[in-house]
C-alpha cells in the first residue's frame, strides 16, 4: 500500500502526460500532412482514405481512454484514503474530505486530456471529409 500511495500520482499523471504528448504529436503531424497533401497523387479512393486517416485512431483512443485512466487514479486514491483512515485511531470528516478531494484530481486530469483530444479528433475527421469530397469532385465521382 505504501508503494501505491507513493507512486499513484506520478504514475497517473505520467500516463496522461504521455497520452497528451502522443495526441499533440499526431495532431500536428496530421495537420501538416493535410496542408501539403496533393489529392492528384491518389487514383484510388481507398488509398486516399488510408492516407488521410492514418494516426487518427491514436487520437481517438486518447480521447476515449483518458477519462478511464483518471477514474482509475481516483478509485485507487480513494482506496489509499480509506486504507489510511482505517490505520488511524481518529476518524474526522476533514481527513476523509481531504483524501477524497486529492483523489478526484486524477479524474479532472483525465478529462483535461480527453476533451481537447475529442475536439481535435473531430476537427481532423472533418478535414478528412472535406479532402475526400474535394478528391471526389476532382475525379468526377459522385
Amino acid at each position: 500500500m505504501i508503494l501505491l500511495k507513493g507512486y499513484l500520482d506520478i504514475t497517473v499523471f505520467g500516463v496522461l502526460g504521455f497520452m497528451s504528448f502522443l495526441m499533440i504529436a499526431y495532431a500536428v503531424e496530421r495537420t501538416l500532412f493535410f496542408a501539403r497533401v496533393d489529392l492528384a497523387d491518389y487514383v484510388d479512393r481507398h488509398n486516399l482514405e488510408v492516407a488521410l486517416t492514418r494516426h487518427l485512431t491514436v487520437i481517438a483512443s486518447v480521447a476515449s481512454n483518458a477519462p478511464y485512466i483518471g477514474l482509475l487514479g481516483t478509485v485507487l486514491g480513494i482506496l489509499v484514503t480509506f486504507h489510511d483512515l482505517s490505520q488511524g485511531a481518529e476518524l474526522s470528516a476533514s481527513a476523509v474530505m481531504l483524501g477524497l478531494a486529492l483523489a478526484l484530481k486524477a479524474t479532472a486530469a483525465g478529462l483535461l486530456v480527453a476533451i481537447p483530444a475529442t475536439l481535435i479528433y473531430n476537427g481532423l475527421v472533418r478535414r478528412v471529409d472535406v479532402l475526400t469530397a474535394r478528391w471526389h469532385s476532382q475525379q468526377g465521382v459522385t
